[in-house]
């Protein structure tokens, strides 16, 4: 037995060498569109594009490969979506904030990270959230990433009338992405290994052989300079000396904060890792998080939060944290074949993410059901992260709701005094974004 099957427990795991290698790459697969998608919303605050994507898959690598190593968990982690929107499109075009003084904001969130890491306040506040809703949040994770995918897909679209509709199904694209769910159910259903991976592959062929996907023009290209964005969050931590920028700190503390804390806790109840309730070696996991985040404020990108796409590379097998190690080594190789990435379209993502929703899905039936004051928080989580598009909004409705009903059901002694202080936190949280 080799020294890293030894360390990454292997045996006891049931994984191997070759298992771990297509978790990682499905895992980078179903999640390197950040790679481009990244750029282009920050280029929006008037950022270089190039430093971004860069700055985007070194902080990926770093902290994935830290997830990997140190926490042991196939949990991949990079510049989250959401967040980043809100530091494009809220912080730097609607306050008019310069895009460097935003990411010193972003850099002071990080620094609060670590401490409030290192001395175990995230791992607590982790461990003390009800069975329950820790479940509702796996679920909910679920229902929101296969309401990505649908969309991805072209399955459902915006409508003024009803908000969502049926799309256009008979589009190339939509015929696509039907393809690939179908062959990827099939797969699943015949418990056929790395299932999810071979319908990727599979769709990206098709859409090849049809014209829907274009050749790449190259196949290896030149790393973007750093040297636009690196440095400027550390030269501009001083203009963070207002209340509204203290607000913007703020925001991104909890947004990243409880992003990263429910996408672990249901990425964790997926995989088994649970026990008694509580996740084993939180604080190492919730680290790497921070560590990412620093490194990318660093660096030049928005705050880095764990990755439900990690659910793709654990359902075809992920268990230990060699899955990280490769998906974050594939993120720095990606540096060089950016051409090559262009193939994985959001058409041949959405199957995986719609399949891997309706897997985490399963969650549900753990939910007492039969007991409405654990009930109805419960359900505001699961139903609020895909209707308010973002995984700490749903978890805000949930964590509001919780305490209020089990004081109603003169239960109120039973809940634990942090989350009253959460409840507290989410109203002011909710506010502050709506406002």
């Amino acid at each position: 037995m080799s020294t890293l099957a030894r360390y990454f427990q292997f045996d006891e795991l049931k994984t191997n060498h070759r298992t771990e290698f297509i978790a990682g790459l499905t895992t980078f697969v179903s999640m390197a569109y950040i790679l481009f998608v990244n750029p282009s919303v920050l280029g929006a605050a008037g950022m270089d594009k190039g430093a971004v994507f860069t700055a985007t898959g070194v902080a990926a690598a770093v902290a994935t490969i830290f997830m990997g190593l140190v926490a042991r968990y196939p949990i991949a982690i990079a510049p989250g979506l959401g967040v980043n929107a809100f530091f494009a499109y809220s912080v730097v075009i609607g306050m008019k904030v310069p895009w460097q003084t935003a990411m010193a904001g972003v850099l002071v969130a990080a620094l609060i990270f670590l401490v409030l890491t290192f001395f175990k306040v995230r791992e607590a506040i982790i461990n003390l959230i009800p069975q329950d809703l820790k479940v509702a949040i796996a679920s909910g994770i679920g229902l929101f990433i296969a309401f990505i995918g649908l969309a991805d897909a072209g399955l459902i679209v915006a409508n003024d009338a009803t908000m969502v509709s049926l799309g256009h199904l008979s589009s190339g694209t939509s015929l696509l992405s039907i393809f690939g769910i179908i062959v990827t159910l099939v797969l699943i259903s015949r418990r056929v290994p790395a299932a999810i991976f071979i319908g990727m592959i599979l769709t990206a062929i098709v859409g090849i052989l049809t014209g829907l996907i274009d050749l790449p023009s190259s196949i290896v290209s030149t790393v973007p300079s750093l040297a636009p964005t690196f440095g400027e969050s550390i030269k501009h931590i001083g203009d963070i000396n207002s209340f509204q920028l203290a607000t913007v700190v703020l925001t991104f503390l909890i947004v990243t904060f409880f992003d990263t804390a429910g996408t672990m806790i249901g990425l964790a109840t997926q995989a088994g890792f649970m026990k008694d309730g509580e996740m084993p070696r939180a604080g190492k996991a919730l680290m790497a998080d921070a560590v990412g985040m620093t490194v990318g404020a660093v660096i030049g990108t928005s705050p880095t939060s764990a990755y439900v796409e990690s659910s793709a590379g654990i359902a075809v097998g992920g268990r230990s944290g060699m899955t990280s190690v490769w998906t974050g080594i594939l993120f720095l190789l990606a540096l060089f074949f950016s051409p090559l990435l262009g193939v994985v379209t959001s058409q041949v993502t959405a199957p995986a993410l719609i399949v891997v929703g309706i897997l985490m899905a399963e969650n549900l039936r753990h939910i007492k059901w039969d007991d409405f004051a654990i009930a109805a928080p419960a359900f505001l989580i699961v139903i609020g992260m895909p209707l308010t598009y973002s995984i700490s909004d749903g978890i805000a409705l949930g964590f509001i709701v919780y305490p209020i009903t089990m004081l109603a059901t003169k239960r109120g002694k039973s809940v634990h005094p942090m989350m009253w202080a959460l409840a507290i936190i989410f109203l002011v949280y909710l506010f502050i974004v709506a406002h």
